[in-house]
């Protein structure tokens, strides 16, 4: 073989392998769009700006919020963000709706979630409350589990959406306990939060921060947190194992993902990007006062946990016999 093929060889291998090279060398050479499929304002919102604060300091360059809400758990962000050039400069931060329990529920939902991401990691987790309107007359969740048996189809359990993880884990309880109680979904935390609090609905499940201040104000009952441990702003509080059902063990998660096709060593930059930013004590701080917990796994790590919860969720769609209207 001669120089000249050999040097030819070696310069189409330079081109073709040593790009993700290159481009971890120089990422990020301009500003990084941030994509949460809710819109402003929300709690999802509200902990990703957070986030991007310090991220953009510790990457040097603008981390732009861009909301685009809508469809099943976020899926519009999300195939937004799967349908965009796998840079680096376009990427997801969502809670589990746009990647495992939207999905369950809709199989049409647009994308893959299986194939159309590069998991990037999670980044915190908040433990779950599950509460009742003070007019249901018990203080645990055995307590509640023989009341709703004594009163078949009279108890309502709100959501923030068809298909959310809060809906699943509703499916789930029902399955698990036996019990007919109406799934009754709402168009995200805000109203399903008032609808209890007026007591046109009997149950939920909601994450700390948006949940504790109506807990905290007498306005719903906590009966159990879906956490492994106890929450320091809610001692008295037992958590669903303690409870006597560890099955409900579930936490509200954030995660962020990168277009299918991403280069390896610029999820890695991201990810080490994530884990200096949430490292510092200001942002663990303005998270902790929202109810969050940073938790920052490698991309990996986020990749198994995500192939696990669509595998659980599937399973629960299927047993419940879910079906999209």
């Amino acid at each position: 073989m001669s120089k000249l093929i050999i040097a030819a060889l070696l310069f189409a291998a330079y081109v073709l392998h040593g790009a993700d090279t290159v481009d971890a060398q120089t990422y990020p050479n301009k500003p990084i769009k941030m994509v949460v499929p809710f819109p402003a304002g929300g709690p999802t919102d509200a902990m990703a700006r957070i986030v991007s604060d310090r991220l953009s300091t510790v990457l040097g360059q603008s981390v732009v919020i861009e909301n685009r809400g809508g469809g099943a758990g976020g899926s519009i962000g999300a195939k937004f963000v799967a349908t965009s050039d796998p840079d680096g400069y376009t990427i997801l931060i969502t809670p589990g709706g746009a990647l495992t329990t939207g999905p369950a529920v809709h199989p049409n939902i647009g994308y893959d979630a299986d194939k159309a991401f590069t998991p990037v990691g999670q980044v915190m987790t908040s433990p779950l409350i599950m509460a009742v309107h003070p007019s249901v007359p018990v203080k645990t969740v055995a307590e509640l589990v023989a009341y709703a048996k004594a009163n078949p189809g009279k108890l309502t359990w709100g959501s923030q959406g068809f298909g959310t993880a809060p809906h699943l884990l509703a499916e789930l309880f029902k399955l698990e306990e036996k019990v007919n109680i109406l799934h009754v979904p709402y168009r995200g935390t805000a109203p399903m939060l008032a609808a209890i609090v007026a007591g046109e609905i009997q149950i939920v499940v909601d994450p700390m921060f948006t949940s504790l201040p109506q807990v905290l104000g007498g306005k719903i009952n906590a009966l159990a947190v879906t956490s492994s441990e106890r929450v320091p702003k809610l001692p008295d509080i037992p958590t669903v194992k303690e409870a006597g059902f560890p099955k409900l063990e579930n936490t509200f998660w954030l995660g962020v993902v990168a277009p299918a096709g991403t280069p390896v060593p610029v999820i890695d930059k991201l990810n080490a990007a994530f884990r200096d930013a949430l490292a510092q004590p200001e942002a663990k701080t303005r998270l902790g006062n929202l109810g969050a917990s940073v938790k920052v796994s490698s991309p990996a790590e986020f990749g198994k946990f995500l192939s696990a919860e669509r595998e659980l969720w599937k399973g629960v769609v299927q047993a419940a016999n879910i079906k999209v209207k």
